[in-house]
C-alpha cells in the first residue's frame, strides 16, 4: 500500500529534521523552465482518443497553493472503448531501460480532486500495450507526498515480478471509469 509522509513542501531553513529523505534521486519539480527532466526525457500526455476513445484532456504548466506543477485535467469516459487520460514519463532518452535497483521505490508530491489515479510502470519485459505494473493512489485536494515502493506494483498481463534495474517509462492515469481527473505533480522522484 502507498505510503503517505508528512514531510513539507519545503525545509524550515535550520531545520534539518524538515528536510527531504536522504538519497532521494529527483527526477522533476517543475520549478526550473526546462523542457527536460533531470534524466534528459521529457513528459507526453495521451488520452484513449489514441485508440478511438473520445475522453477529453487538457495538460499543462500551473501553480498550485504556491506550487509549481505540472497538471492533468480531463473527463474520462469509457465510451467507444475508452477510458483513460495519462501523463507519462521515460527513465531515460529513447526508451533504453533504467536502472532503478538502488532505490525502494517511486515518490510523488501530488495534488488532486479526492480522486483514485493509477501509476503504471513499463519495463524492458513489457513487449505488448496492455501490459504494466500498477499501482493506485488517491490524490487528495491538498500539497500531499506519498510513496509507491516497487512491492506496490502489479503485474498485469505479465508473469514475471517487476524488475526495477529495467525501467522504461512510468504512467500517472486517470483509468477506467467515468469520472472527472484533476491531477497535479509538484515532484517525483525515486527514494532509497
Amino acid at each position: 500500500m502507498y505510503e503517505f509522509l508528512n514531510a513539507p513542501l519545503a525545509p524550515t531553513p535550520g531545520d534539518a529534521t524538515d528536510a527531504p529523505p536522504d538519497g532521494r534521486l529527483i527526477i522533476d519539480d517543475f520549478e526550473l523552465a526546462r523542457p527536460r527532466t533531470a534524466l534528459g526525457t521529457r513528459w507526453q500526455a495521451f488520452s484513449d482518443r489514441v485508440m478511438g476513445g473520445v475522453s477529453a484532456l487538457r495538460v499543462g504548466r500551473d501553480v498550485i497553493a504556491g506550487k509549481a506543477c505540472l497538471r492533468m485535467v480531463g473527463n474520462v469516459t469509457r465510451d467507444h472503448g475508452g477510458g483513460f487520460v495519462q501523463l507519462a514519463l521515460d527513465f531515460a532518452p529513447g526508451g533504453l531501460p533504467y536502472d532503478a535497483r538502488a532505490f525502494a521505490g517511486v515518490e510523488l508530491l501530488v495534488h488532486g480532486n479526492d480522486e483514485r489515479y493509477n501509476a503504471h510502470l513499463r519495463t524492458a519485459d513489457v513487449t505488448w500495450y496492455e501490459q504494466s505494473y500498477r499501482a493506485g493512489f488517491v490524490a487528495p485536494s491538498t500539497w500531499t507526498r506519498l510513496r509507491l515502493p516497487w512491492a506496490d506494483f502489479v503485474p498485469h498481463g505479465l508473469a514475471v515480478p517487476l524488475d526495477a534495474g529495467a525501467l522504461v517509462r512510468i504512467g500517472l492515469l486517470g483509468w477506467m471509469r467515468e469520472f472527472r481527473a484533476d491531477l497535479a505533480i509538484g515532484e517525483i522522484a525515486l527514494y532509497r
